[in-house]
């Protein structure tokens, strides 16, 4: 499994992310063929080597049907591509006023956003992950405004082209084989920022709110700039799974993206290392995150209201809930309700425990997790093709089991047991794990 390193040290936005990782060789070809996927009207792409500071890299640009072009396209790398340097008023990214100014009609919701990602036919890890990077804004903006995530309009992020770029990272980063991520300490500029909220002093507050949402520290130089954007810090937010120096890495390409200024005491690049772990260093290739687990002691609830709750909380993005038998105070026989959830979740699960439950209380803990890197693939069987989970750790598969609302279906076509389905399925399974004599669920 490959490691991308994101150094930090001249913050992060969405169109750096994309340029550095163009510079790391995706093809952009595919991700426009991607792009097209969200059916979005009214933008093109553009990108083109440039410089900042001395460093060569990557510059990535959306560009809006309605915006004026003051040269003519030259044929550079790419005939559909744009090779000149457009150089727009924005900072870093597309996350406030003075980035691109188009009005009210680029305001949206989170949840049409969400609708808008749900519906197209990207992948379903993609999806996944960009909403989730939508959330983390909703959760912040929501938190400033005083308002749930859901009712949240977008202004600066609700943009065609911040939603371009967070989309297109997304991309980005399937495309380049979803490398573990990690990164360095987090680093902004200073002074201020006009946004939507007003003026406000660097880190703007939707920035601040989304790194301290996910328990993510920064430090601010004396660069008088913005350098980290509500965008770029909801990327690293979702992706990241640390932040330090790099540990035993051993680095196969080097990318730079690069920012729309030159900035005065750095280089406006964003510098994405994509490399190896150095097996010496005892590190795995697992995922890791932070979750919340919140728990409630219950001796009075309805069992069809606890299973109700259940169903809501799944359906509403909980990771897993269940309930254990326990003795309360006074012999009194009650479960144990728990909740896994998103660290930056864990408020909305509490309420909703607290709402539909008779709970008068919850306690909340949070945790580390180590995860094998998931796969999902088809095999033949007999039956018909079913698709089976693979867990992976240092490259290896070590957990393999059928899906069971593929075996599902495909029991149902065929018009045989379940059972025969999910055999046949795990049989087929050793060819993949042949350090297994029967499927796991891992």
């Amino acid at each position: 499994m490959k490691t991308l390193y994101l150094d930090l040290f001249s913050g992060i936005s969405g169109d750096m992310l994309i340029g550095a990782l163009l510079d790391l060789g995706v093809d952009f070809a595919a991700l426009e063929r991607e792009l097209a996927k969200l059916n979005v009207k009214g933008f093109h792409l553009h990108f083109t080597r440039g410089s900042r500071g001395s460093i060569a890299g990557t510059k990535f640009d959306v560009h809006l049907a309605d915006e004026q072009h003051h040269h003519e396209e030259s044929k550079l790398e790419h005939s559909h591509v744009h090779g000149h340097e457009h150089r727009h008023e924005h900072e870093h990214g597309h996350s406030h006023p003075h980035d691109h100014d188009h009005g009210h009609e680029d305001q949206r919701t989170f949840t049409e956003i969400k609708q808008l990602i749900s519906v197209s036919s990207l992948s379903p890890w993609v999806k996944q992950k960009a909403i989730g990077v939508f959330r983390r804004i909703a959760i912040a903006e929501g938190k400033i405004h005083g308002l749930a995530p859901e009712q949240v309009h977008f202004h600066e992020v609700g943009a065609i082209d911040s939603i371009v770029d967070i989309v297109g990272a997304c991309i980005s980063l399937e495309l380049l084989g979803k490398p573990r991520l990690v990164a360095s300490r987090v680093t902004d500029g200073n002074g201020w920022v006009d946004c939507a909220h007003g003026r406000f002093p660097i880190p703007a507050p939707a920035t601040l709110a989304i790194l301290g949402a996910r328990g993510i520290p920064v430090t601010q130089c004396n660069e008088p700039h913005e350098l980290v954007t509500p965008t770029g810090a909801a990327l690293v937010a979702e992706f990241a799974e640390s932040f330090g120096p790099m540990e035993g890495l051993i680095a196969d390409k080097i990318g730079f993206g690069l920012g729309g200024r030159e900035n005065k005491t750095r280089p406006n690049v964003l510098r994405a290392v994509l490399g190896r772990q150095d097996v010496a260093a005892g590190q795995h290739d697992w995922e890791t995150d932070t979750v919340a687990i919140l728990e409630s002691n219950l001796d009075d609830i309805n069992s069809e209201i606890l299973g109700h709750f259940i169903e809501l909380a799944l359906t509403q993005g909980a990771l897993d809930v269940f309930h254990t038998p326990i003795q309360m105070k006074k012999n009194r026989p009650g479960v144990l309700l728990t909740v896994l959830c998103p660290q930056d979740e864990a408020d909305k699960f509490s309420e909703l425990i607290l709402r539909q439950t008779t709970s008068f209380g919850v306690r909340r803990t949070t945790t580390e997790r180590r995860k094998l890197r998931r796969e999902t693939r088809e095999v033949r069987t007999a039956y018909g093709e079913v698709s089976v989970k693979l867990g992976k750790l240092d490259e290896r598969v070590i957990q393999a089991a059928p899906e069971f609302e593929s075996c599902k279906k495909v029991a149902a076509a065929a018009g045989v047991p379940l059972k025969a389905v999910y055999e046949a399925a795990a049989h087929a399974l050793t060819d993949l794990n042949p350090g297994k004599d029967s499927a796991s669920n891992g």
